[in-house]
């Protein structure tokens, strides 16, 4: 087990955030847009129908389902298409001829893989917590949820706006969409008619597209006004690029020259939160990069992933105690980028980073994010 190096208190850590200004100076941040990560990942096994609500009840304005398909060309919200980490599938006899090996986006993956098994068969399955040796808790849960669909996550978006009297965004990701295209199960086709059936094919509607291949975006953009949030890898490039043969990395990416290309199709971008306040060998913060200043005067909005409260997760300075998986300063970490002027959050833990926002917003005040108009469709209007 990795050593966490204690610190002596939450005020020590505070005072080592990087900040672009002083609490008393900082301008308003309640605008700042919370995203539920897979629900509330933090608390429930991930995108699952708990976790969603859970997400939504500690006050996400958005959740994110990650999109695969299934033998029969369904869209389901899995974090990947190998499901042996996320279901009990491996625990299933009658599905253990098909385990088996593949090569996803240049790797050799074995498992059990979404588009090998029928929505009705998956709908067999249950869901599992995927990191049972950090989040423990969580396995109370195994076995209690089924796999959804992306219509059900919009179904359950829906009823939340109106539970919680405020619009609930849905910000799908296409995961691997060159590979599923390369297997002849695109997953831009049927998401477009989905958004497009749910009558949520609006710029200011309740739906945000998110991909690390820029080929989907560009898909998406030529047959969807939603927004589109371009996501961007630490090391590497897009596997569509890889595919391509264009050398287009992520850092070429988020140079001012490659957000001026982003622009063109995207209106966010979303990069790891380390591209904005990096780490040093050892853990702790370094100095911040301009990305944020950066994104701004390429007229996009910028999101950052993924903020967890576990040490494990958290910068050298903000850890507590010597054991990975306890929770460290993570307000400390939200309020950082807040002062960097970030405009999202991507969190496993939206209770945290609302409680943060609130700390940068006006007393007493709750602002609904902009980006939405009012209300959502009742299920089955167009």
């Amino acid at each position: 087990m990795a050593i966490v190096t204690p610190l002596a208190g939450a005020g020590a850590a505070q005072a080592a955030a990087p900040s672009a200004a002083g609490a008393e100076s900082a301008p308003d941040r309640s605008q700042v847009i919370v995203i539920g990560h897979r629900g509330s990942a933090g608390h429930r096994p991930e995108h699952t129908q708990g976790s969603y609500e859970l997400g939504v009840a500690l006050g996400a304005d958005w959740i994110e389902p990650d999109l695969v398909p299934t033998k029969d060309h369904v869209l389901v919200a899995r974090h990947e298409n190998e499901i042996s980490g996320t279901t009990d599938v491996s625990l299933r006899p009658e599905f253990a001829a098909r385990r088996t090996t593949k090569v996803i986006d240049g790797r050799n993956v074995t498992g059990w893989f979404t588009e090998d098994f029928t929505l009705a068969e998956l709908k067999t399955l249950r869901a599992v917590e995927r990191l049972p040796s950090i989040r423990q808790r969580n396995t109370v849960y195994n076995g209690y949820y089924q796999v959804l669909t992306f219509q059900e996550v919009i179904d359950l978006a829906k009823r939340l706006s109106r539970q919680y009297g405020r619009q609930v965004g849905v910000f799908p990701e296409t995961k691997h969409p060159t590979y599923f295209r390369s297997i002849g199960l695109p997953l831009e086709e049927p998401m477009i008619e989905t958004v497009k059936r749910n009558g949520l094919d609006r710029q200011k509607g309740a739906v945000v597209v998110q991909s690390f291949e820029p080929s989907s975006l560009k898909r998406v953009a030529k047959e969807l006004r939603v927004p589109l949030w371009q996501a961007l890898g630490t090391t590497g490039q897009p596997y569509d690029l890889t595919a391509a043969g264009d050398p287009t990395t992520y850092a070429d990416m988020m140079k001012p020259e490659g957000l001026a290309k982003i622009a063109e199709y995207a209106q966010w971008i979303g990069p790891d939160k380390s591209s904005v306040l990096p780490l040093n060998a050892d853990g702790s913060w370094g100095t911040p990069t301009t990305l944020v200043s950066d994104t701004h005067k390429a007229g996009l909005k910028i999101g950052v992933y993924t903020f967890r409260s576990e040490n494990q997760y958290l910068p050298l300075q903000l850890r507590r105690g010597q054991v990975p998986t306890d929770h460290g300063d993570a307000l400390a970490e939200y309020r950082a980028h807040l002062d960097q002027g970030v405009d999202a959050f991507v969190t496993d833990y939206p209770d945290a980073a609302v409680l943060a926002r609130a700390e940068r917003g006006k007393p007493g005040k709750h602002v609904q994010p902009q980006q939405f108009d009012n209300g959502l469709p009742e299920e089955g209007q167009a």
